[in-house]
């Protein structure tokens, strides 16, 4: 059976949350890097949050971000994990763990080759988001990951759309899978690829169950 979990990020706008609500994936993201075209201010992240349904986890995604404000964010309950796409290290993870106690913790890592996957493997994060570029929606080498055999639970980024995301399940069977901009139309998140996206997660491996 498929348990992929699915993370819809990026999400910016009250009517992309409607549409979250209504897939109900198991994470949304918001982006607080202010160089992002998806940045979400605190006061509409907050607003945000208040008409996610309960069950639907909030991802805050920061770049080098003080611990110190990362954690006022968990503990106000307006994220329900951190997402780290940075250079923050081993004391960085440390650091959030103490101020924020037991809110989970993913860390990003861009993956080119198997030194990449060995440092991502050496993270004391919780979850790991292994992505082949952030922003650049090309997507990964399957193969390189499939030899990896990596250990840790990890989402899968960088490239992914409804088309090819069944495909990658099947291959490497991910914690979960990640997608931004695969689920846009000029820039903008579009419902139809929204949903087409969450179908074809929970469609992966159906064809291969039905052949055993």
């Amino acid at each position: 059976m498929n348990n992929t979990r699915i993370k819809l990020c990026g999400l910016s706008r009250l009517e992309d949350i409607e549409e979250a609500n209504r897939l109900k994936p198991d994470y949304i993201g918001f982006v607080f890097w202010e160089k992002s075209r998806r940045n979400v201010p605190l006061d509409k992240a907050r607003e945000l949050k208040m008409a996610l349904l309960p069950g639907i986890k909030a991802v805050g995604v920061f770049v080098d971000e003080s611990p110190e404000r990362i954690a006022g964010l968990l503990r106000e309950e307006i994220i329900d994990a951190a997402q780290l796409h940075g250079h923050e290290d081993e004391e960085y993870i440390k650091r959030l763990r103490t101020l924020a106690p037991g809110k989970p913790i993913i860390k990003a890592f861009v993956i080119r080759n198997k030194e990449d996957l060995e440092a991502a493997e050496k993270s004391s994060a919780d979850l790991l988001l292994l992505d082949s570029g952030t922003g650049t929606g090309k997507a990964f080498d399957h193969e390189l990951l499939k030899e990896a055999a990596i250990t840790k639970p990890y989402f899968l980024a960088g490239g992914l759309g409804p088309d090819n995301v069944g495909k990658a399940i099947d291959v490497l069977s991910p914690f979960g899978v990640d997608v931004s901009s695969g689920i846009e139309t000029e820039g903008v998140k579009d419902p139809v690829k929204m949903k087409q996206f969450t179908d074809a997660v929970r469609c992966a491996g159906n064809d291969t169950d039905e052949k055993r």
